[in-house]
């Protein structure tokens, strides 16, 4: 909001001194001030684009006189909402992620089905290593087993077994 104040304080506050000049704002005290210094601007942007109060009293006057001043507006407008948007976006996102981690329940049985599944495929591969099919594991059928099969390579690998 702070640089929308800055452009404000360079760009808009020379057009509503000419709009004060030109008695626009007769009734209002602190449209004259209102992007006068950056903490003016970031009041006056934040009372219109946060509290959604003033804004036809302030902007619309200057839009009108200066269209083109339509887009420093709802520039500043979309960045402070979606700021607040992905502000509450990162916040329950977080509380999501904090809630999973602390399920240990859920993380058990997550674990559980994963051994279970790797269990499965280690039968598998063991059951193809099995040449004889005795359910018996010699020494050379778990080295030929090495040689041939990737798979069981790569589980060797990462138990550390050369």
């Amino acid at each position: 909001m702070t640089v929308w104040a800055n452009v404000a304080v360079e760009i808009i506050h020379p057009l509503v001194k000419d709009l004060v000049r030109a008695g626009i704002w007769t009734d209002c005290e602190r449209c004259e001030r209102s992007f006068s210094s950056v903490m003016d601007s970031n009041l006056t942007f934040f009372q219109t684009v946060v509290a959604g109060d003033s804004w036809g009293k302030l902007a619309i006057p200057v839009i009108e006189a200066n269209p083109w001043t339509a887009v420093i507006f709802v520039m500043s407008l979309l960045t402070m909402a979606f700021g607040v948007l992905n502000l509450g976006l990162a916040v329950v996102v977080d509380s999501f992620a904090e809630t999973r981690s602390r399920d240990v329940t859920g993380l058990a049985k997550e674990m559980e089905r994963h051994e279970a599944q790797e269990k499965k495929s280690l039968h598998r591969m063991f059951k193809r290593l099995d040449e004889d099919g005795n359910e018996l594991l010699t020494l050379e059928e778990i080295q030929d087993g090495a040689r041939k099969l990737s798979e069981f390579r790569s589980w060797l690998r990462v138990l550390h077994i050369e």
